[in-house]
């Protein structure tokens, strides 16, 4: 078997790597942004908003207008396509609006979930086959760095090996083709929270997941300092009886990482995974207070976690926008704390603070339900609308 292989030139290593350390500089984290057509209209649903192009526009406008200072907290942004294109009521492009936060605008890439033949309920990511060309083009509008959500399942028999294999090498084809077009990968291999299971089967089926990615990405020649990895944080299932202490996650989440992911990874940016928005920024405080080995900066990406409460001020009335805003820059405060170990339990209060963001199939801002891949798939399909390449 040859070992030949050849990385990204220096100029590219470079840039990708200073991308990468800018979006996890300390303090700082994600905002995930990237919620499709469909997955917007559950979150507008459940505070009477009618799901219309317009109403996406004013909402993304209401986070992307939002007092500079949230840039102190806020490195990046995850956008939908539709997103991408859309300007706010002054003419300005959204982009640009994020560029004046200082925030790097980023890109979500898959084209959703798809069934795995033969798997018990399993799935796989579409959206390989024009990467090379959407990627480009994405880069030359603006964006530095891009998403790829895969998703996995723990059950009796579940994640099976076809499944994880399946995934990774997805996952790694994809990071490898964004390197090649000079956005960062992030790269996100998510296990979902649904089930019975308890912390230990989490870690465990974690660190499988993980070993899974690595060797992938290993075998794609992808440079490592400039990716980033997007995981869950190792919880038990949302129907587990047995409740376990933040600091009893933070071990598990630090402990799969420390047996699993690379030193030269710059960061990880957790996912909330339906945890509350409280939840996960007491979870990811927690990480960062754990005393063991942690090379790689631990910090968020969070949607439903950043995004709860703001949507519950802002109500798609105008006259609530600032109440909105203000709700964004105290959860983007608080995760900026608690990347830094920093957060103090309760200190920053929020409108949807406890309220659950879990449903089930449902996790950690996704779609994806056991059967009903295909749906996903077609809704995140309309991406390409209004634009060609």
């Amino acid at each position: 078997m040859t070992t030949y292989f050849s990385y990204p030139s220096a100029e590219l290593q470079k840039e990708l790597a200073d991308i990468a350390n800018a979006i996890v500089a300390p303090g700082k984290g994600i905002l995930a942004a990237d919620e499709s057509t469909g997955t917007m209209g559950k979150r507008f649903a459940n505070i009477g908003v009618e799901n219309t192009e317009e109403n996406r526009r004013k909402y993304r406008q209401l986070l992307f207008t939002s007092d500079k200072v949230v840039g102190d907290n806020i490195s990046g942004v995850i956008l939908f396509h539709e997103t991408l294109y859309q300007k706010a009521d002054d003419g300005t492009p959204f982009v640009e609006l994020l560029k004046q936060r200082n925030m790097i605008p980023g890109i979500k890439v898959d084209k959703g979930v798809v069934d795995l033949m033969g798997s018990e309920g399993e799935g796989t990511t579409q959206g390989l086959d024009d990467l090379g060309k959407r990627c480009a083009q994405y880069k030359a509008d603006g964006c530095q760095f891009a998403k790829w959500r895969c998703v996995l399942k723990i059950g009796q028999n579940t994640p099976s090996y076809q499944a994880m294999l399946e995934n990774a090498n997805v996952l790694a084809r994809y990071a490898s083709i964004c390197q090649m077009n000079g956005l960062v990968p992030i790269v996100e291999p998510e296990v979902l929270p649904d089930g019975d299971h308890d912390l230990d089967r989490a870690q465990k089926v974690t660190e499988t997941v993980l070993a899974f990615v690595y060797k992938a990405l290993n075998d794609h020649h992808v440079f490592l300092e400039g990716t980033l990895l997007k995981p869950n944080m190792v919880t038990a299932g949302q129907s587990c009886a047995k409740k376990f202490s933040p600091e009893e996650v933070a071990r598990a989440t630090v402990t799969a990482l420390q047996r699993t992911m690379p030193a030269a990874v710059p960061g990880v940016t957790f996912l909330s995974g339906g945890q509350t928005e409280e939840e996960a920024s007491v979870h990811l405080n927690a990480i960062n207070a754990f005393p063991g080995k942690k090379p790689w900066a631990l910090t968020f990406s969070f949607g439903r976690a950043l995004q709860a409460s703001v949507l519950k001020a802002w109500g798609g009335k105008d006259e609530n926008v600032a109440a909105g805003q203000q709700e964004l820059l105290k959860r983007a405060k608080a995760n900026g704390l608690a990347s830094l170990g920093q957060y103090a339990a309760g200190s920053i209060p929020s409108l949807a603070a406890t309220q659950s963001n879990f449903a089930n199939g449902e996790a950690a801002q996704g779609q994806y339900v056991a059967g009903s891949c295909v749906g996903a798939a077609a809704d995140e399909g309309l991406f390409i609308k209004n634009h060609q390449y």
